[in-house]
């Protein structure tokens, strides 16, 4: 039985089979589906082995925005696979500021690899992240400390900066 192209599952199969205009057309739809599309965009994102179908699921994942962002950070949290940590975080950093409290969240009690992909996702974001980053360093513990300054760093000139004036206050 073929799937009507007007479900979840129908785009679904879009992203996995379609050709480039119906996966384009299917990643838009499923955006706009929102949260009803969620476990399936994060499941194919796991389970695929094309790098094509995990970066169309990342695009409406990001098109979805903050409601996407505490699922995919969990399936995150919960399969450490770098191929989908990666399209995840890429997905993440796409979504701009609304991601920037749950990477925030996430990075203070996740696993040494998935901090990597977090700061790499704060990273893509760049500046608008530099104030809450440091915000988040006050009274926090030292490994997340830690991986803020790296995250900081990795910023480049801004992201020092701030640093720099971090340690002129504690002076």
């Amino acid at each position: 039985m073929e799937k009507s192209p007007d479900t979840v599952s129908g785009y679904i199969a879009a992203l996995e089979h379609g050709d480039l205009e119906k996966r384009r057309a299917a990643t838009r739809h499923l955006a706009d589906i929102g949260e009803a599309a969620l476990p399936a965009l994060i499941k194919l994102m796991q389970e695929t082995e094309s790098n094509d179908v995990r970066w169309y699921c990342a695009r409406a994942l990001s098109l979805m925005g903050r409601p996407a962002a505490g699922p995919l950070l969990s399936a995150m949290k919960s399969d450490n696979n770098p191929a989908f940590r990666k399209y995840a975080a890429a997905c993440l950093g796409a979504m701009g500021e609304k991601a920037i409290d749950p990477l925030i969240e996430a990075m203070k009690d996740a696993d040494p690899g998935l901090r990597g992909f977090l700061a790499l996702a704060l990273c893509r974001i760049g500046t608008p992240a530099i104030e809450p980053l440091k915000k988040a360093m006050d009274d926090a513990d030292p490994t997340f400390a830690e991986c803020a300054s790296l995250t900081l760093w990795k910023m480049g000139e801004e992201g020092v900066q701030a640093m720099a004036d971090m340690v002129r206050k504690e002076d």
